[in-house]
């Protein structure tokens, strides 16, 4: 997930020198953010079937070789229909890399003790651009951004290499007591109300997300005045602020949990609650005149967002058999990035018609706000995952699982 999201950030980082160099305007540049995502959610899907019978450790490797080739054609000149060509293959391997990696996570892990494994995970995006961000931009203000993203090319190199040698399989498999698991319809698991829950809150955290990836250094600098060497230095500051509240949220969840909380309340309510607080912090930016409290206000409102991360994907498998669990997490995963497509562009296309850079910015970002809200309110209004699985039970038809001992 470090290299993951280190991938990820590298446009919009050097948004700036890629928009003057290549003469796009922000239409244009909002449409090489959504790029990333046109085969994002399409491979989530099919990758989450296929993990269903295919050791995880070899689909993430495959993954991970994909996202390091992707990098290497930035290296020289590039046309904008090749950039765009290459953020489209990069998304494609990238789409299925969470869910996958939450699948092979929860081999390892029983129910009860996910939760706090899953904010770990999730805390690689965090530190994938806290880590990155300060080294790409340095690449970017004192050499080229061309060469940022062959360094990444490079590092996911060596990451295939390292999991090759290291990676291994988990070893909490179906066992015999599961041979009698049964099989739900997928029709009936993917339209459970704690499944539309899931997707509609991430879709809003999502939203906020892929602004920050795409646009928010772009603000820094076009918005607020800053320089690219400053504007790298802050567009650090909400992954250290979501990377805190991923884990507290982790911690807390896991705690409430083992003291025989509801999943209702450890997980659904505290997940989505803080979607409402973070979008009704972003919907003040208008109200706001100092360019460090607006930076502020972003940072804390986005940063919320991180908790439905962390309880969304032990919820689906709170009711999906484990057979069908690689696939129920990738089709969530792919449906709420569908935000990713949608917000670059969105942002793009508003502040085409601005009549100011800054005007345009906080629109696009009272946008943003608004739809964290109504996600907030989805999330609390269906996430029931302690009552979900008795639920789809009784549409469920048996199934002979293959065994194999653990490892």
């Amino acid at each position: 997930m470090v290299v993951n999201f280190a991938d990820k950030i590298v446009v919009g980082l050097a948004g700036v020198p890629i928009m003057q160099e290549l003469k796009l305007s922000p239409e244009q540049f909002g449409l090489l953010g959504s790029s990333f995502f046109f085969l994002f959610s399409i491979t989530a899907i099919v990758v989450g079937f296929i993990v269903n019978r295919v050791e995880t450790r070899w689909v993430l490797l495959a993954l991970a070789l994909v996202w390091a080739v992707a990098q290497f054609p930035m290296v020289g000149e590039v046309s904008f229909a090749t950039f765009v060509i290459c953020r489209i293959i990069l998304g494609a391997g990238e789409g299925p890399a969470f869910s996958v990696a939450a699948h092979a996570i929860y081999k390892w892990f029983p129910d009860h003790q996910r939760t706090l494994p899953t904010a770990i995970l999730s805390q690689g995006s965090a530190f994938g651009v806290i880590l990155a961000v300060p080294a790409l931009n340095w690449i970017i203000v004192n050499h080229s951004w061309h060469y940022a993203f062959a360094a990444l090319g490079i590092v996911g190199l060596m990451w295939a290499v390292a999991w090759v040698a290291l990676g291994k399989e988990g070893p909490l498999v179906p066992s015999p007591a599961a041979a009698a698991e049964v099989r739900i319809p997928y029709a009936r698991l993917l339209t459970s109300r704690t499944f539309i829950g899931c997707v509609l809150a991430t879709f809003g955290a999502y939203w906020a997300l892929s602004l920050g990836l795409t646009w928010f250094t772009t603000f820094i600098v076009q918005g607020l005045g800053f320089s690219q060497h400053q504007a790298g230095l802050v567009s650090i500051t909400p992954w250290v602020f979501g990377a805190c509240v991923v884990l507290f949220t982790g911690w807390l969840s896991q705690r409430l949990m083992q003291r025989g909380v509801s999943s209702r309340m450890a997980r659904g309510v505290l997940g989505a609650a803080p979607l409402l607080v973070g979008g009704a912090i972003i919907l003040m930016l208008p109200y706001i005149d100092s360019p460090t409290a607006r930076i502020v206000a972003l940072v804390v409102g986005s940063g919320l967002c991180g908790s439905i991360y962390v309880v969304c994907p032990p919820m689906i498998a709170e009711f999906a058999p484990v057979s069908q669990r690689g696939a129920a997490i990738a089709i969530y995963s792919a449906l709420y990035t569908l935000a990713g497509i949608i917000a670059p562009w969105v942002m793009g296309s508003v502040l085409q018609h601005s009549a100011s850079p800054l005007h345009g910015y906080i629109v696009g970002y009272a946008i943003n706000g608004a739809v964290m809200i109504v996600s907030g309110v989805a999330g609390l209004l269906l996430l029931w995952p302690n009552t979900e699985r008795a639920r789809l039970l009784q549409s469920a038809e048996p199934v002979s699982l293959g065994l194999r001992k653990p490892a």
